[in-house]
């Protein structure tokens, strides 16, 4: 019988291969803030609850109980498991009710809060969290071709990748530089102000989802290639050494990455200040995916 976590997608055999590595854990005071697709989650379902955390491979598991090896997952435990592959942990900086607090939003959208015991293992619960599913997230499943002029977030696969770490990073390195294309495009052509209703959502939701994509591979990459010229396989020794360096900040908020916004103004600085309507458009996508906030994750 296949067992359903809290990601809503199936905790079978096969998710997860046996000698699955274990890269960290510790208490953690979750609460669920968002259902799938952003919606948010009932008031009476909202309760913060603590929980030993322990993420496994691309699973975070969530138990009553402080861990033990011999233990073995309870179905409750298996209930509450989070599947973090293409999620995204980002400090929920503008929260003010409690400290220490991360948010982490999963493949299919659904949004948890975390609250860490300081701001160190706050900081330490997100590298980890985007390091893993940086290296281990699949590359998504081509565009689906349709007549459906609806917007829908591409379904996105739950296996581990079958990629090497430096096939990994190119993988990452070009969806960033494709998303960052299509969101430069999208908006240089913004809908009138006189739209409204359905044609107006579509190209919200559109314009969200990319912005947010585009924050996730950007973050992906840095971090996956930061590990690899570190030559670092423990991810504690790569972690603080990104301490030291100071390149948390760095890897989480500021890609550098070069798309095609950045492209298109080198373009016009070269062609005399000629900046085109895409490029006088495409630096306001960067100063925005750098303050990507903990209420720019849900849905109010």
């Amino acid at each position: 019988m296949k067992r359903v976590g809290s990601s809503g997608k199936p905790l079978s055999d096969g998710t997860q291969p046996s000698g699955t590595l274990l890269y960290k854990n510790g208490f953690l005071v979750r609460k669920v803030h968002a259902d799938s697709d952003g919606k948010r989650t009932p008031r009476g379902k909202r309760g913060w609850k603590t929980f030993y955390a322990i993420l496994k491979g691309l699973i975070l598991y969530l138990q009553k109980g402080e861990y033990r090896p011999d233990k073995q997952l309870s179905d409750e435990d298996l209930k509450n498991a989070v599947s973090i592959h293409h999620s995204l942990a980002m400090k929920a900086s503008d929260y003010s009710k409690r400290p220490n607090v991360f948010y982490l939003r999963t493949a299919d959208w659904r949004v948890y809060l975390f609250q860490a015991p300081n701001a160190e293992q706050m900081q330490s619960w997100i590298t980890r969290i985007n390091t893993v599913a940086a290296m281990f997230s699949a590359p998504p499943f081509p565009a689906a071709i349709g007549s459906q002029k609806k917007f829908s977030r591409p379904l996105l696969p739950g296996t581990m990748s079958k990629l090497s770490e430096e096939e990994q990073v190119k993988s990452h390195e070009a969806r960033f530089r494709a998303i960052s294309t299509e969101l430069a495009e999208l908006r240089s052509y913004p809908p009138d102000r006189k739209v409204k209703g359905r044609e107006l959502d579509e190209y919200r939701q559109r314009d969200e989802y990319l912005e947010f994509e585009k924050t996730r591979y950007g973050t992906y990459a840095m971090l996956l290639r930061a590990k690899i010229r570190s030559g670092e396989e423990d991810l504690s020794v790569f972690e603080s050494q990104l301490m030291e360096d100071n390149g948390l900040q760095r890897a989480h908020s500021s890609p550098t990455l070069q798309d095609s916004s950045q492209a298109s103004q080198a373009s016009s600085i070269k062609d005399g200040g000629n900046s085109s309507k895409a490029s006088s458009c495409s630096s306001k996508p960067r100063q925005e995916g750098q303050r990507h906030s903990y209420r720019q994750a849900v849905k109010k």
